[in-house]
């Protein structure tokens, strides 16, 4: 069954008509219509004007829109807690967020003990960090299911900074009963929450102005690949110092490059100190945490709420130390102090500021693109969205008001989250449950977890890694799907590793950048051909039933052009057309030359029907060494019989004059990939145009973008040597018009043959013109 669509397109004065037949019962059609350049099309279809408005116009516009009900949907874009909670399902969610809130509770209280070490200050003012940033984040953001919170990766992140900013060398005093010298702890302490809480306060300033700024964009630099390799290599420098608290061995804290090899090759020189205590306890935490967690996720389906292990280790083993009295008996390391109550607001010490700005970006971008990420893949399963903006302000606020009661950097921890989720949390009101139970772990509670070993919250933090570890499973992966993204991976996870943390991030972010470039800059170039019987064109490398067209030439280029890659750009067209369009020019000059040369010794003379050899001296012969014998390029002599032309009995050639023949007429290239060019690819297109258009072969551009053409016509790229009729809307466009076009010349050629031979002998210029590269050469030899 054959169905026929027609369609009409208005144009300037008339319409455009198209046939379109389709067969139904092949899954075929037909196409009917107009070969259309970029001139013709211009005429037939009407293009819409832009209009850009200019800045002012802009603000004046925004201004003019400002209403109640404008203003009233620009604060609930602000404060979006009045889009949902007056939508809020008391009946059926409430319970379901009272559950969760309360299981996270105890995990985020625990935790937030855990981290506290991670973030080198004492563990009390993890709850602080486990509260406050919860209570700013419910109004601001947008994220209706994730824990906010201290996490590890960013835990340790502060911790280095704050060792780097308060190490122990700093706090060394004399004891002079003892002739010792010994740290002051307490001073020791205090300067660590002063440095965490400056530093969170100045990660808050740039996350809030990044998001005024609307800057969410950013996290887009932090591809799933470097994020998965930094966090992986993260998670073994937790490993690691988590490894010193296990086994309770003295030893020095470390910071900037190789630390961890220098932090590891401490605990090798005090692995005989070991306390068999801690390191019982902590060993025994890790399986126990381990395989509970398991379990967890394994009968999920079944266990409508997952065993709070964390909490069930930490009660029993608080109750042990508490009757065994560990720290006396066995001098086991214990939590000692929790704080009872708040602490008073205390001001940021600006001085500091200078010394931690660059750690502070880079740990508010990644603290930033972990929630935005762990947020999305929420909001896609319940189907609402995240606004990046929105949550670099939330983040933003919720660290500066933190930081005022001596919190460190709060993000969202993968485990919380996802114990909020799985215990049926539907908003951030299991997020204000989760802060009233850490209130009351700050009340009452804490004090009662103050004989808790810290080798248990050592091996909590270790347990909560294995998510990260099996990270290293991505390797295989994707190498088989992209090298790139597995060296980004491995590059970031070994530069975190063995550079600081900071220096690691950064490194992993300019190697990504830098492979982004390679594969911009090296951009491959590729022959097409056609499908027969079909308007589709293919590599012709990677298909078999396809088809160069004769004398044609098409060129796909798969990425933008600028000034990178304008080279190899160039390299790419030599190598698929097989030759260099400037070194044919001037061999046929070279040409040109030698038989003036030779006309003008006698040593060749012409008469009606060409040239004919005079002696055969061997004079004026030229090397050819240079003479590359090119694919698609045939090398002609010029004598008697290439030319054709009538021998004169008295005189012989001296040499013969080397002539590159191409039997190759156009060049299409394919700009339906390039997304932009410069004004460097524009001037190297012209250069392009020009060096095959003086050897006769025609050079045309196909399947380009609207944009694309418009930079070319805003850096002048058309004049009267490029005409906008050589850019065609499709390459099957330009392939009708090319194979139109030599059927034409081929008629007019044979009419200009049977006249020429009816004309008088022709000047010896006339001859050079007609038998030299100024005309096709091919074409004059037939």
């Amino acid at each position: 069954m054959l169905k026929c669509y027609t369609s009409h397109t208005r144009a300037p004065g008339h319409w455009a008509k198209q046939v379109i037949k389709t067969r139904m019962d092949c899954d075929q059609y037909l196409v009917s219509r107009t070969i259309y350049s970029e001139k013709t099309f211009q005429q037939k279809i009407e293009k819409r004007e832009g209009v850009k408005k200019s800045i002012p116009h802009k603000l004046k516009n925004n201004c003019s829109s400002c209403s109640p009900a404008t203003a009233h949907l620009k604060l609930k874009k602000f404060l979006p807690v009045l889009s949902w909670l007056p939508n809020y399902q008391w009946k059926e969610w409430f319970v379901h967020d009272i559950i969760a809130g309360l299981c996270t509770g105890l995990v985020g209280t625990l935790q937030g003990l855990a981290f506290a070490l991670l973030a080198e200050v004492p563990v009390g003012y993890g709850l602080y960090s486990s509260f406050f940033p919860i209570l700013t984040y419910f109004f601001l953001g947008t994220s209706r299911h994730i824990s906010v919170g201290p996490f590890p990766v960013i835990s340790l992140m502060v911790g280095q900074v704050v060792l780097a900013l308060a190490p122990n060398d700093k706090f060394i005093i004399a004891n002079a009963t003892l002739n010792e010298t010994q740290i002051d702890y307490e001073a020791r302490d205090a300067a660590r929450v002063v440095v965490s809480s400056t530093l969170t306060f100045l990660i808050g300033i740039i996350q809030l102005v990044l998001g005024a700024l609307q800057f969410g964009f950013v996290v887009r630099y932090l591809g799933d690949p470097l994020v998965r390799g930094f966090t992986t290599a993260a998670a073994f420098q937790v490993l690691i110092s988590q490894i010193k608290l296990i086994l309770n061995l003295p030893s020095r804290t470390y910071s900037g490059v190789l630390a961890i090899f220098y932090t590891t090759i401490d605990i090798f020189t005090n692995i005989s100190k070991t306390n068999f205590a801690d390191l019982t306890a902590g060993s025994i935490t890790v399986v126990l945490c381990l395989a509970v967690k398991d379990l967890n996720e394994r009968f999920k389906h079944i266990l409508r709420i997952p065993i709070p292990i964390e909490v069930i280790v930490a009660i029993i083993a608080t109750g042990i130390s508490y009757g065994v009295n560990l720290e006396g008996t066995y001098n086991a390391a214990i939590v000692k102090n929790v704080p009872s109550g708040f602490v008073p607001p205390v001001a940021p010490d600006i001085s500091l500021f200078s010394q931690m700005i660059v750690p502070a970006f880079s740990i508010g971008i990644l603290a930033y693109a972990l929630a935005v990420s762990l947020g999305k893949v929420y909001a896609t399963k319940y189907n609402y969205e995240i606004d990046g903006n929105q949550e670099f302000i939330a983040f933003g606020v919720s660290n500066i008001f933190s930081s005022c009661f001596s919190c460190f950097c709060a993000t969202t921890a993968l485990s919380r989250t996802a114990v909020q989720e799985s215990t049926g949390g539907k908003t951030q009101i299991a997020g204000i449950i989760t802060a009233a139970v850490v209130m009351i772990s700050l009340l009452s509670v804490g004090r009662y977890l103050e004989p808790l070993q810290k080798s248990v919250l050592a091996a909590i933090v270790v347990a909560n890694l294995k998510g990260m570890f099996w990270q290293v499973a991505d390797i295989p992966r994707l190498w088989r799907q992209s090298k790139w993204d597995a060296a980004i991976w491995l590059f970031t996870c070994f530069a975190s590793l063995l550079l600081d943390i900071d220096l690691g991030l950064l490194a992993g972010v300019l190697f990504g950048l830098f492979t982004v470039l390679l594969r911009v800059q090296y951009a491959s170039c590729s022959s097409l051909g056609n499908v027969p019987g079909t308007d589709i064109y293919r590599d012709v490398k990677k298909y078999k039933n396809v088809d160069e067209l004769e004398g044609i030439k098409v060129i796909r280029f798969s990425s933008a052009i600028f000034y990178g890659n304008v080279e190899s750009l160039k390299d790419g067209i030599k190598l698929i057309v097989g030759f260099d369009p400037v070194k044919i020019f001037n061999k046929r000059t070279k040409a040109q030359q030698k038989v003036n040369r030779l006309l003008k010794k006698k040593l060749i003379m012409t008469n009606e029907n060409g040239i004919n050899r005079n002696s055969a001296t061997g004079e004026d012969t030229e090397s050819d060494e240079e003479m590359h014998n090119y694919y698609g390029v045939e090398r002609k002599e010029v004598n008697a019989n290439n030319f054709n032309m009538q021998a004169d009995g008295n005189t012989e050639f001296s040499s013969s004059v080397p002539i590159p023949v191409i039997t190759m007429h156009s060049i299409i290239f394919d700009f339906g990939q390039v997304s932009f060019l410069d004004v460097v690819a524009v001037d190297c297109l012209k250069g392009i145009f020009k060096e095959f258009q003086r050897i006769e072969v025609d050079v045309f551009i196909a399947e380009y973008d609207d944009n694309v053409f418009g930079q070319l016509e805003s850096c002048d790229f058309f004049n009267d040597a490029i005409k906008t009729d050589l850019c065609f809307l499709t390459i099957h466009d330009a392939v009708l018009h090319i194979q139109k076009q030599k059927k034409n010349c081929s008629s007019c050629s044979l009419l200009d043959m049977a006249s020429h031979m009816q004309v008088q002998p022709a000047s010896r210029n006339e001859i050079l013109k007609r038998t030299l590269p100024v005309k096709s050469v091919e074409r004059e030899i037939r």
